[in-house]
């Protein structure tokens, strides 16, 4: 499927140089941030305090978030899970302050905020258990919100976590490279592997300069940005194959230009609904895809950059040429093997 078809060639390698200059500048302004600034982790990385709590009716994010910022926390993490009347608020951690003490700050000031006053409830479980939590109460004796649950996590755990994002960052890594280097060629494993990690530092980069919370639904968007890339460079080396069959007598640049312009329609169609998607998420998502979305967004915008122009220069500057994807055709002895 085409919306259109361009009939003469992009020269994109004439100008290959000049866009990895570029792309040279944007990786190094990236690593400069992530070395200066760092990464703004968020609880699951730097440990904290996570309470769950439930409300009657479906419960109001905004408002929550509005009260936590009158307590001193900047872009509190408020996500609602299992049902719309559960809540789970993430905490950093508080110097000087237990996480019973956190705990208990904040969920009295989520009881103000609904009128009511904290009060010890008795429970009884679907088992038949008696347990006692902390709820709120208004008025005229209703719950306006129960506290089910508070956790503690460490810094070790959050560091636990950290160490395993990036070992499946290095895993995805290097899955990617095996996988392109038995598919096509050593020169564009390494080329797309180059284009992957220029997205990935970028991405990181962005995090760094505006110190957005990287959390681990953050660390999930990087990781299908390793895919999504990976599957646009793939698209391009195998157009660039099919030329190098059907076009005999054309260079290297030629064949390469050819295979981008050729995809162009596919990667307009492609990244263009992938892109609205991720928009709806950006904008009606609210604050719990908010970043995830923002790091799709620049993931697609950079990926196909990358695929164009990082990675088909690189493979180019790499010298790859026809014998390396298509055997040589031996030309047939006169004799036919025959000996005099």
């Amino acid at each position: 499927m085409e919306f259109f078809r361009i009939k003469k060639d992009i020269p994109f390698m004439r100008h290959a140089l000049i866009f990895n200059v570029i792309s040279a500048l944007t990786f190094v302004a990236a690593v400069f941030f992530l070395a200066t600034k760092g990464l703004h982790l968020s609880v699951e990385f730097k440990g904290g305090t996570v309470m769950e709590v439930k409300y009657p009716k479906a419960a109001n994010l905004d408002a929550i978030r509005h009260t936590l910022e009158t307590l001193g926390y900047e872009q509190p993490e408020v996500t609602s899970f299992d049902t719309a009347r559960d809540a789970m608020i993430r905490l950093p951690i508080t110097p000087g302050a237990s996480s019973s003490d956190t705990s208990q700050k904040v969920f009295q000031a989520l009881c103000k905020a609904e009128n009511g006053s904290t009060k010890q409830l008795d429970k009884v479980t679907d088992k038949g258990e008696h347990l006692t939590k902390i709820g709120c109460v208004d008025a005229a004796g209703n719950e306006s919100v129960m506290l089910q649950k508070v956790e503690f996590i460490g810094p070790q755990v959050g560091g636990e976590l950290a160490q395993n994002g990036l070992n499946a960052l290095v895993m995805v890594i290097v899955g990617v490279m095996i996988y392109l280097a038995i598919r096509f060629e050593w020169k564009y494993a390494v080329a797309a592997i180059v284009a992957n990690l220029h997205d990935v530092v970028i991405i990181l980069g962005f995090f760094a300069f505006f110190q957005w919370e990287f959390s681990l639904t953050v660390l999930a968007a990087v990781l299908a940005v390793l895919g999504y890339s990976v599957n646009e460079s793939v698209v391009i080396f195998d157009r660039i194959r099919e030329n190098f069959r059907k076009q005999r007598k054309a260079t290297v640049h030629e064949v390469i230009d050819n295979a981008i312009t050729s995809t162009i329609s596919r990667t307009i169609i492609t990244h263009g609904c992938t892109q609205m998607m991720v928009l709806s998420m950006l904008f009606l998502g609210g604050p719990t895809l908010h970043f995830f979305a923002i790091a799709l967004t620049i993931g697609i915008c950079f990926g196909i950059y990358s695929s164009v122009f990082v990675a088909a220069a690189v493979a180019m500057w790499l010298g790859v040429k026809r014998e390396d994807l298509i055997k040589p055709i031996k030309e047939k002895d006169e004799t036919d093997g025959a000996v005099v």
